[in-house]
């Protein structure tokens, strides 16, 4: 589906305009949004080894939200946390739902899956997750993709004179000592015991305003720099920080990472080091502008790389689509198993887990399950996938092979460097036993050599398809 946003990209610029019309994309050239299957928000990045996870929110889809009074409604929706990863900061793999609001039973509200952050120590996972009116919980992994569960059974902080409580970042020092601040429009912070889900001091309210701070605090300290980002004063909200050289304070406001613009009402950071780079995420409408300009929280989570100054001071950088693509750290290895729902681009596709329908209604909803296989549906035609940076080597592959389930028919052409490039082969997905008999298609494959974007161009789908994985074959 082509939908109306208007993008002019002049040499790797965009130009932005809030009008509703017919356009042509050309995301090649712009920074969009990193992930397209689903609507994002409050992006928590965690490295852990060589793979870049990012943990984010989720504001439903119109089909996912179950009251029909409230399909149309702006409001925010938001029933779960889900889960990405890359190794080379362009091309995405989707790991679905890690957890949800059935993961707390002490809840009372099916609503209010708001910003999380994700942090590893002595080989566990901690999800500390607002849950907004009834305080911060805290969820515990073996690993990175779940599954999680609550050590507590109840909240871990609760101020229940007011609800000021959302918006968890947690941070382990040098010495060991663990904080979390958190807070609209409050800044809170406590330390935490090293078991990560208990206090060891009382909280602490800051006595003083950190200038144009709202909401969504990331703390981090990086060569001796203790630093505070957060979302600015709404609305619109933009992406500031503080800096300290204690980890409690005081904070003084640097500015801006980010300014303020009329094209992004709100935002909500999450920053890393990764190979060596640095990066800032942060959300804006971009992705739902592709369909709207009518005001609803359908956000998309976008990311930038960053500079530091010789006095650990941000370099501010330009909105997101006014930017180029970031760069690729590696090559994308044909060779191997890639899954389907490896993207940098797949807008309009949708994607699931396997055995799982997740409905959008709390009470249907799985508990945290882990890492599970998933595929890509919805297919439409035209609708495509791009792979940027794919590397062929120096000989011609000799086919491609897709897994996949169907209960009707699509045609895969493979192109390279743009969806009306070269094509080096044309893959025919037929219906299998059921949706649940996934089987391998093959097709020869002609003129791949070297680094090339990849296109999987989907046309004449009937009845639904669901791809699995794929990969080349020398």
């Amino acid at each position: 589906m082509r939908r109306a946003l208007v993008l002019f990209c002049l040499c790797g610029l965009c130009f932005w305009m809030q009008a509703q019309k017919p356009f042509v994309i050309q995301p090649e050239q712009c920074n969009m949004p990193l992930f397209q299957t689903k609507y994002t928000a409050d992006p928590s990045p965690l490295v852990v080894g060589d793979t870049l996870f990012v943990y984010t929110s989720h504001d439903a889809s119109p089909e996912d939200i179950p009251d029909l009074n409230e399909k149309s409604s702006a409001g925010f929706f938001m029933y779960d946390w889900l889960l990405w990863s890359t190794t080379d900061m362009v091309n995405w793999t989707e790991h679905g739902a890690v957890a949800s609001l059935k993961d707390f039973s002490w809840r009372s509200r099916d609503n209010g899956a708001w910003a999380i952050q994700t942090v590893e120590r002595n080989g566990k996972y901690y999800l500390y997750a607002p849950l907004h009116g009834h305080g911060i919980g805290v969820l515990v992994s073996d690993s990175p993709y779940g599954p999680f569960k609550d050590p507590l059974g109840k909240p871990l902080v609760w101020q229940k004179e007011h609800w000021d409580d959302i918006d968890p970042t947690v941070f382990v020092d040098d010495d060991g000592q663990a904080y979390m601040y958190w807070g609209n429009p409050h800044t809170y912070y406590a330390l935490l015991n090293d078991d990560m889900i208990s206090l060891k001091s009382d909280i602490v309210k800051l006595d003083y305003k950190i200038e144009h701070y709202q909401e969504g605090p990331w703390f981090y300290k990086r060569n001796g720099h203790y630093y505070l980002s957060y979302a600015t004063t709404c609305c619109p909200e933009a992406l500031g920080y503080a800096m300290s050289t204690s980890p409690t304070g005081p904070w003084q406001s640097k500015g801006y990472i980010m300014r303020p613009t009329e094209r992004d009402r709100g935002n909500h950071p999450g920053i890393c080091d990764y190979k060596g780079r640095s990066y800032i995420f942060g959300q804006n409408y971009d992705l739902m502008h592709l369909e709207t300009f009518v005001h609803h929280e359908r956000r998309s989570v976008s990311a930038t790389e960053i500079a530091y100054q010789a006095d650990g001071t941000i370099a501010e950088v330009p909105y997101w689509l006014d930017q180029k693509p970031m760069q690729q750290l590696q090559w994308l290895n044909p060779y191997q198993r890639v899954e389907a729902e490896t993207m940098a681009w797949g807008y309009g596709l949708k994607t699931a887990k396997m055995g799982i329908e997740n409905t959008g209604v709390v009470t249907k909803m799985p508990y945290s399950t882990g890492r599970c296989n998933m595929y890509v549906n919805n297919i439409d035609e035209g609708e495509y996938i791009r792979l940027r940076g794919v590397d062929f080597g120096s000989s011609i592959p000799q086919s491609f092979s897709m897994v996949a389930a169907a209960a009707g028919n699509c045609t895969i052409t493979l192109r390279v460097d743009g969806v009306s490039g070269s094509v080096i082969g044309t893959l025919d997905i037929t219906p299998t036993v059921s949706l649940d008999s996934y089987q391998t298609f093959s097709a020869e494959v002609k003129h791949a050599i070297g680094v090339h974007d990849l296109y999987l161009c989907f046309s004449r789908p009937t009845g639904e398809v669901r791809l699995d994985w794929w990969k080349f074959n020398k």
